[in-house]
């Protein structure tokens, strides 16, 4: 039973409440938060289920492909091999390679895209759309950036908030982080940062929905 929610601190409490991450072994929640690993999963993830893809990073990691040089260079139909659970592995194995590519000519190494690239470069890659960017932006870069997936969208409609795009849901869920930062520190009784705050709230978003699915299939 979702209670009444008002802003978005409401729901991080409500979430809070809940132990949804006890069990993450990342403080970011996405394993590997801060590698290229979150940049090539922001890419595998799209369409299909997290197990895929794990399977999949972990094909390009036993064949030493998990980096930007090697995922750039290496046999196109090899790596669509690699990455075939993932569903779309023909589009996404050309995606993969063409970012990897651009990254290498506009940033040299990825440290440097870590620290210089932007929104903007990212939403400019063939297959990276709002979300993709963002889970880059925050789970690999740790830029104070909140992701809205389809998870977002169907809680904030389960509690009553009515939005028209992306950005709109984005703007409400960190104002009302923002706007209550104080509260949030003392709601985690340390100091954090704005990014793994949204980080987490974004996870928690996804682990209790996950939750309520379960539970509704019983």
């Amino acid at each position: 039973m979702l209670p009444n929610i008002e802003n978005s601190f409401e729901l991080l409490v409500f979430l809070k409440n809940q132990l949804l991450l006890k069990d993450s072994k990342d403080e970011f929640w996405w394993e590997n938060s801060g590698s290229f690993e979150v940049v090539v999963g922001a890419i595998l993830v799209q369409n299909t289920k997290w197990e895929n893809v794990i399977f999949s990073l972990n094909n390009l990691k036993n064949q030493n492909l998990l980096n930007l040089e090697s995922l750039s260079n290496c046999d196109l139909r090899l790596l669509e091999s690699l990455i075939m659970k993932c569903g779309f592995f023909r589009q996404k194995a050309q995606r993969l390679q063409n970012l990897c590519a651009n990254i290498l000519e506009s940033f040299g190494d990825f440290e440097n895209f870590k620290e210089n690239v932007s929104r903007e470069w990212l939403l400019s890659q063939k297959g990276i759309g709002f979300e993709s960017a963002d889970s880059i932006l925050n789970y690999a870069l740790y830029r104070e950036v909140m992701v809205v997936d389809r998870y977002t969208q169907r809680l904030l409609s389960e509690c009553g908030f009515e939005f028209y795009d992306y950005d709109e849901i984005q703007n409400w869920l960190q104002n009302g982080i923002i706007e209550n930062y104080e509260r949030v520190e003392n709601l985690y009784g340390k100091n954090v940062s704005l990014a793994k705050v949204y980080a987490r709230f974004h996870a928690k978003i996804v682990e209790f929905s996950k939750q309520i699915k379960i539970k509704g299939e019983k």
